[in-house]
């Protein structure tokens, strides 16, 4: 089933329920400002990102892929600015950012769920790099979407310290249904991802595929199914990599598929296709 969020609303409603948003960092801040007066230099965008040492390490890792590089070897933000871009390297922070405002050294489920959404999103940008000429949709998107598809869920662990244990949420592919967050916590992740999302001034397709993951939204939705039909592949490509079930793929596996131009028979050949690449570390 769809669903219709207001987010003004949605807001308040989570304020009452004593849910809080992560709060964007001072470095995206800083770009934001800079960007968006139009008048940089590369030199000056590299120095705000290095200002954050972590989001700068986890930069460099993430920009190591062909599927950024262009199997170019990047030896500084500047680099990195001139050969993906400054509008994908922003997309690329914005991503990595989100684990360092959500989380808790003192918990090993924050550090397996981050693991998880990386390797995702990775898997994503795979998709979306091969993919592009069908979909329209770029591997910073998809890279961006993959991070941020499931970030309700440590925003809810944070707010409710018995959430993993009630949901028996005990490894990294077992994550929880909407229907069974509703029942115990009167909200689900899909929404609070939304709103995080929405928060952090994502593009409004974005957003919405984080709405919608967990099905296709119908015809009419254009660049958000598109987005959620990578992600679906995305992360049942994941689930099979690590011989976990995915109880989802059978409901949506032929409207993803024939959204991003596979056709049935050609699923195993590009899941091995992927999976050989991601497990080289592609």
């Amino acid at each position: 089933m769809i669903m219709h969020i207001d987010a003004e609303q949605a807001m308040k409603e989570l304020v009452t329920k004593g849910i809080k948003l992560p709060p964007q960092p001072k470095v995206l801040i800083e770009l934001q400002a800079r960007l968006a007066l139009c008048d940089y230099n590369m030199r000056e965008l590299a120095l705000i990102i290095t200002h954050d040492p972590g989001i700068s390490a986890m930069l460099f890792k993430a920009v190591r892929s062909p599927v950024f590089s262009c199997n170019k070897k990047l030896d500084s933000l500047e680099q990195v600015l001139m050969v993906i871009g400054v509008k994908q390297t922003y997309n690329l922070v914005q991503a990595i950012a989100l684990s360092s405002s959500i989380s808790d050294a003192a918990r090993k489920s924050f550090e397996v769920f981050w693991t998880r959404s990386r390797e995702v999103a990775q898997i994503a940008a795979m998709i979306a790099n091969d993919r592009v000429s069908v979909c329209n949709v770029f591997p910073d998107q998809a890279y961006m979407a993959g991070i941020f598809h499931e970030c309700g869920v440590p925003v809810l662990m944070q707010r409710f310290p018995d959430y993993c244990g009630k949901l028996h949420l005990n490894n990294a592919c077992c994550w929880p249904n909407l229907t069974d967050e509703d029942a115990l916590f009167n909200v689900d992740h899909s929404s609070i991802g939304y709103l995080v999302a929405r928060h952090w001034k994502l593009p409004d397709f974005i957003c919405q595929a984080i709405l919608y993951h967990h099905e296709m939204p119908c015809e009419e939705f254009g660049a958000v199914r598109t987005l959620v039909a990578i992600l679906q592949l995305a992360i049942h490509f994941y689930h099979r990599m690590t011989r976990v079930e995915d109880p989802i793929w059978p409901k949506v596996r032929g409207n993803v598929l024939a959204e991003i131009g596979i056709h049935l028979d050609g699923e195993q050949e590009y899941y091995e296709d992927i999976s050989e690449r991601f497990q080289a570390g592609y």
